[in-house]
This record gives structure tokens, C-alpha cells and sequence, in this order.
């Protein structure tokens, strides 16, 4: 029986890729203020700001590859049961060859209802648009969890990662609540692994093995480690 390996990727496996992160840049987000296009009360104040801004990021998106890391996380399938759950909203995980990612907050290539969130729709293109209207006639928004909404998946992401043999985090700070705390729902001692260049502040426990590299080096070492112990 393979054993289960959960990932959590954040923003740092995607930078490598060429996408922006808000973190890097004092709270911009190529050029914009999050409150300004990325928030509930951006979207009621200037909801055509709001899907120009994401139509760019669709598009820079959708040009964008992935990298070795995503492969490499892909490549892991053939020797364990890998679940990833992912703070991004780009695909490049799923265009990398995983088979199993769950999407903490939301996907770029799909819009959902302002009227029942239940209605979600996968996005042709990169264009979402004023007067694009769900079946029931309200306009479509992006299906991204804003700032200041609740994150919907993060009960289901629980249930995955107290699966896990083996947890790994790569290309996050640890510190976007409440992502940053399925840390805490591993079975104990189980072996954790924390892949990023700037390793954030995390306890000393023995089970917890720091890698302090960007995530295609990283993965590689980690890649190595995890089938010299299959």
C-alpha cells in the first residue's frame, strides 16, 4: 500500500514560474493595492477593476509553465499516494500531471454566481466580463476566496491532511490564516518537511526538517529523500 504524501504549496512554487506574488512587492499585486481588486468591498465598488484585474492574471496565468517542482510533485505519483492542496489559484499543478489538487482559494480559470455560489463555471479564455450573467441572470464573478470571505475548503483540506505519512510545504510563509494551520492537524511526529528560501519561524520539534531553498531546488532534494526512503 503507498503511503500518502499531502503538499501545501503556496505563492513561492508559482513565482518560479513567473507569477507575481503581493507579499514580495509591500503589498501591491502587480501594481494594485489588494483592497482595491481583491476584496468583497472592492468587487462592490468597482466590480469592472476588479475582473480587468483578474483577466490579467488569467492571462499571465495561462502563459506561464510549470516548473521543475510542479513536475517533480507530478513525478511522486508513481511511487506514493500524493494529495496537494494549494493557496493558488493558477492550474499549473494540474497542466504539471497532479492528479489530485485541492484549491484552498479558488481557481482563476472559473467564474462562479453572485447570486448562489453553488453555480460555478469554467472560464473560456481569459475573459470574464460586465454582462456575463450566470444561468439565474446575476453577473458572474471570479471563483476566488477574497480577503475577509471564508475559505470553504479548509474542512475538507483537514480531512486530507490527517491522512498524511508525510506532509510537505513548499513556497509558503505560514502565515495566511487559516492555511497556515492545517500544520497543525498532521498526526503526531509524522515527518514534516518546509521547502522555501526564507523559512518562516516554526517550532524546533524533531519531526520538522527545514530544506532553505527556492521550490524547484528544494524539490529536487526532497524528491531524492522520499524514494531512497520508499
Amino acid at each position: 500500500m503507498k503511503q500518502t504524501i499531502v503538499v501545501l504549496t503556496g505563492a513561492g512554487i508559482s513565482a518560479e514560474s513567473g507569477l507575481a506574488t503581493f507579499r514580495d512587492s509591500g503589498g501591491l499585486w502587480e501594481g494594485y493595492k489588494i483592497e482595491d481588486v481583491a476584496t468583497p468591498e472592492a468587487w462592490r465598488k468597482d466590480p469592472q477593476l476588479v475582473l480587468e484585474f483578474y483577466n490579467q492574471r488569467r492571462k499571465s496565468a495561462a502563459e506561464a509553465k510549470p516548473n521543475q517542482a510542479h513536475t517533480l510533485l507530478a513525478e511522486l505519483e508513481k511511487h506514493f499516494e500524493v494529495i496537494i492542496i494549494t493557496q493558488n489559484v493558477d492550474n499549473l499543478h494540474e497542466r504539471a500531471g497532479s492528479s489530485n489538487v485541492h484549491h484552498l482559494h479558488g481557481e482563476l480559470n472559473k467564474s462562479r454566481s453572485t447570486i448562489d455560489e453553488r453555480l460555478i463555471y469554467k472560464i473560456n479564455g481569459t475573459q470574464l466580463n460586465i454582462g456575463d450573467y450566470c444561468e439565474k441572470g446575476s453577473q458572474l464573478r471570479p471563483h476566488i476566496v477574497w480577503f475577509g470571505e471564508a475559505v470553504p475548503m479548509m474542512e475538507a483540506a483537514i480531512e486530507k491532511v490527517i491522512q498524511a505519512d508525510k506532509f510537505i510545504v513548499i513556497g509558503t510563509s505560514l502565515v495566511v490564516y487559516p492555511a497556515a494551520g492545517l500544520v497543525n492537524y498532521t498526526k503526531p511526529l509524522i515527518p514534516i518537511y518546509i521547502i522555501d528560501p526564507k523559512i518562516p519561524a516554526v517550532s524546533k520539534k524533531s519531526n520538522i526538517h527545514l530544506i532553505e531553498e527556492k521550490a524547484s531546488v528544494g524539490m529536487k532534494k526532497m524528491y531524492d529523500i522520499l524514494l531512497k526512503s520508499e
